[in-house]
């Protein structure tokens, strides 16, 4: 191994943070010198093929010719511009696309620049929208167990307070109603008894509730867990009947990944409020965007509080918005829906047989997220140098060895990342 490649790591793990973990004991990292199509190359020349689309945003795969060009193109022009006072091109044209693409109510967009910041101002949308309204005892937000919206305080106060990643906060994050989390993985199992709890909390607190926030069909960080589209259009309802408006988080979801362009659209609904981010630029850099109705921005423009209170410093800077537009139009022009099928019938085919190993509690699939759930937390110093040794780059978290590929992945390659998962999870069965 070369001396600087060891010098990098040691720097690195003595002063430098990584996303949950711990300085005083670090978790393994691996230098990245480039990124290519489907394929992280380390410093130390080795290749791995990505199974997580850096966390589930590059889902052109890396280095791509198209994106780049975008890119270099703004850089001529400008790199930056405050969004207070003035706009720009990309800005606007991303702006379209976005309305153009989503529900047809969905016709206002305020760009933020991460998924949690969308979150914190859709948080912000609904407070407002009633304290506009005349009804400023309506803060309080509804969700379900197993929630995860973001790092950000009122992004974290929306994610499950005992068995999430933020339970070390919860004294000090807002207080918000969490619904049992549907067991219903998928429309053909729709339970109706599984919306029991969220109306019984709506019936109960609906005087103080601004909106119910979900992740549409799939909750992400929360577990990787699925469920009905039929459950996702009781809660609309609901939402309806009790006068809330609904907020749907799809950061993770949106733009492909689950099989539907946008997961909403496998339950015909139509949030209130929409979060979007994480494969808005295809990985290239961060931007995420919350729209909503004009019910909403009406509501909020014409009350007693009528400016919507955020603004950050980088919103709708250039760079993002020109590489979004970019990656948009790569994706809806591109035969996406036949690749993440392919990709869904392949991880479903592929990672079946580990359903009978005796580590493994369950085996799930929807549209390119293909997800092995262990009895046991997995010992992420082990796991991760493993899946480097064989050749590819798989993040697991808590119990869950899972996947999300580019969706540009060859089947071969995608069948490599599937045969590295059977082989660690079948060495951990066997310890």
């Amino acid at each position: 191994m070369p001396s600087h490649y060891q010098q990098l790591i040691d720097f690195d793990q003595k002063h430098i943070w990584h996303p949950y973990t711990s300085l005083n004991h670090p978790t393994p990292v691996f230098p990245v010198e480039s990124a290519s199509g489907v394929r992280l190359k380390l410093a130390d020349g080795r290749e791995l093929i990505d199974g997580m689309s850096s966390w589930w945003a590059a889902v052109h795969g890396y280095n791509h010719p198209v994106l780049n060009a975008a890119v270099t193109d703004q850089l001529t022009k400008m790199s930056h511009v405050m969004f207070g006072g003035l706009t720009h091109q990309p800005a606007v044209d991303l702006a379209k696309t976005l309305i153009d693409i989503s529900h047809q109510d969905l016709q206002h967009v305020f760009f933020a620049d991460s998924g949690s910041v969308s979150v914190e101002v859709a948080i912000k949308m609904a407070i407002q929208y009633w304290a506009s309204k005349g009804q400023p005892q309506k803060q309080r937000l509804l969700t379900i167990e197993n929630a995860y919206h973001g790092d950000t305080f009122g992004a974290m106060a929306v994610c499950d307070p005992d068995n999430g990643m933020h339970h070390l906060f919860k004294d000090v994050l807002a207080k918000h109603l969490f619904a049992k989390r549907p067991q219903c993985v998928d429309a053909e199992h729709y339970d109706p008894a599984a919306i029991a709890d969220l109306q019984g909390l709506l019936t109960t607190h609906q005087h103080s509730i601004a909106a119910v926030i979900l992740e549409p069909i799939v909750q992400g960080a929360g577990g990787m867990r699925f469920y009905s589209p039929a459950y996702l259009k009781k809660a609309r309802e609901l939402c309806d009947e009790f006068g809330v408006l609904l907020i749907l988080d799809e950061i993770a979801t949106g733009f492909g990944r689950t099989g539907s362009l946008f997961a909403y659209q496998q339950a015909d609904v139509c949030p209130d409020i929409l979060c979007v981010g994480k494969a808005l630029t295809g990985g290239y850099m961060s931007l995420a965007a919350t729209l909503c109705s004009s019910k909403v921005a009406n509501g909020i423009g014409s009350g007693e509080y009528p400016t919507l209170m955020h603004g950050p410093t980088f919103m709708a800077n250039p760079l993002a918005c020109a590489v979004a537009n970019a990656s948009l139009k790569l994706l809806l022009d591109s035969p996406w829906q036949q690749r993440v099928s392919a990709i869904e019938q392949q991880l479903r085919r592929e990672l079946e047989p580990c359903r009978s190993l005796s580590a493994v509690k369950d085996v799930r699939v929807k549209g390119a997220i293909g997800v092995i759930e262990l009895h046991q937390p997995i010992d992420i110093h082990w796991i991760q140098p493993r899946f480097v040794e064989l050749g590819v780059w798989v993040r697991p978290f808590a119990n869950l060895v899972y996947v999300m590929p580019p969706y540009i992945m060859p089947a071969e390659d995608l069948s490599t990342l599937t045969a590295a998962m059977q082989q660690v999870v079948a060495e951990i069965s066997q310890k």
